[in-house]
C-alpha cells in the first residue's frame, strides 16, 4: 500500500473522529441530563393527567417535541452565557467556551430542533401544548437568562416558573386544557428550584462574584442565603402535601414525599448551623434526587394505589 493511500486513510480517520466529537459537542449543547428530568416530570404530568394511558404517538410526539425545545432552550443559552462560563470552573469547558462550537453554530443548531420541536407539537399534539412549550423556551433563554439572571438576586425565584412548566406540558399534551391538578406540580419545582440553586450558590459564590452575576450569596450574603433555604425547604415540605389533599394521591405518595422532605430538611439545617465545606454542594445533588424520586412516587401512586 503507497504512502498517498494511506495518508488517504489517517485524513479519512481523523475526520471521523472529527465529526465524532462535533456531534458529541452538539448534543453537550441541550444540556441532556437537565433535559432528561424534564422529560421525566412531563411524563408524569401526561399520566396523572388521566386515568387512561396515552397513546405511543401521542407519548413520543409530546416528548420529542418538548425535548427539542427544551434543548433548544439550553443551547441559547450557552451562547448567552458563554463569557460567563469561561470563568467559572464549573462550565468552562463547555463547547462555544473552548471554541469547538462557534456562536453561530450553537444559535443555527438551537433554531434548527427549536422550529422542528414545535412544529411537532403544534402539528401532533396540540396548539396549546406548542405555545406553551415556546413560552417555557423564550422565559428561560432569553427572559431569565439575558436579563434576570444579570438583574436581580431574585432571578431564580422569578425566572423558575419556566423551568417549572414541563408537567403542565405534559399534562396538556394529553388534555388539551390547563387543570388546576397540573398547576399543583408546576407549583412543586418552582418551590424547589431556589433552594436547589442557593445551594449550588452558596458552593460556587465565588464564582458567580468573579462573573458579576448577582446570585443571593453574592449580594446578601452566605448566612442570609442559608435562611432563605431553610425557609424555602420548608414552604416546598408544604408544597408537596397540596397534591395529596386535593385527593390526587394517595397516602403512599404523602408517605414518600414526606420522607424525602424531611431530609431535604436535614440538609438545609445542616447548611444553616453546622455546615462543612461539602454541605452545600452534597445539598445540591440530593436535590435533584429528591425531584426525581418525589415524581416517581406519583407515577407509583397513579398507577398502583
Amino acid at each position: 500500500m503507497n504512502d498517498k493511500v494511506i495518508g488517504g486513510f489517517d485524513q479519512a480517520r481523523i475526520q471521523a473522529k472529527f465529526c465524532i466529537h462535533h456531534w458529541r459537542d452538539f448534543f453537550e449543547l441541550t444540556k441532556p441530563k437537565v433535559v432528561a428530568l424534564i422529560l421525566l416530570t412531563a411524563v408524569v404530568g401526561m399520566l396523572v393527567a388521566s386515568e387512561q394511558l396515552p397513546s405511543v404517538s401521542v407519548l413520543l410526539l409530546s416528548l420529542i417535541g418538548i425535548g427539542l425545545l427544551s434543548g433548544s432552550a439550553a443551547a441559547i443559552n450557552h451562547v448567552v452565557d458563554a463569557k460567563v462560563d469561561a470563568i467559572m470552573a464549573r462550565t468552562h469547558c463547555r463547547p462555544i467556551v473552548r471554541g469547538r462550537v462557534s456562536h453561530m453554530q450553537a444559535l443555527a443548531f438551537a433554531a434548527l430542533i427549536g422550529v422542528i420541536g414545535f412544529v411537532v407539537l403544534y402539528a401532533g399534539i396540540n396548539p396549546l401544548t406548542a405555545y406553551l412549550t415556546l413560552a417555557s423556551l423564550v422565559g428561560y433563554a432569553v427572559v431569565y437568562t439575558l436579563f434576570l439572571k444579570r438583574a436581580t438576586p431574585q432571578n431564580i425565584v422569578i425566572g423558575g416558573l419556566a423551568g417549572a412548566m414541563p408537567p403542565l406540558l405534559g399534562w396538556t399534551s394529553v388534555t388539551n386544557n390547563i387543570a388546576p391538578g397540573a398547576l399543583l406540580l408546576v407549583l412543586i419545582i418552582f418551590t424547589w428550584t431556589p433552594p436547589h440553586f442557593w445551594a449550588l450558590a452558596i458552593h460556587r459564590k465565588n464564582d458567580y462574584a468573579k462573573a458579576n452575576i448577582p446570585m443571593l450569596p453574592v449580594t446578601h450574603g452566605i448566612e442570609f442565603t442559608k435562611t432563605m433555604v431553610l425557609l424555602y425547604t420548608l414552604l416546598l415540605t408544604a408544597v408537596c402535601i397540596l397534591p395529596w389533599l386535593a385527593g390526587t394521591f394517595s397516602y403512599f405518595y404523602l408517605a414518600v414525599v414526606t420522607g424525602l422532605n424531611i431530609r431535604f430538611i436535614q440538609y438545609a439545617y445542616k447548611l444553616k448551623y453546622h455546615a462543612t465545606d461539602d454541605t452545600a454542594f452534597a445539598m445540591f445533588k440530593f436535590s435533584i434526587w429528591h425531584l426525581l424520586w418525589v415524581f416517581v412516587a406519583m407515577l407509583v401512586d397513579h398507577f398502583i394505589f
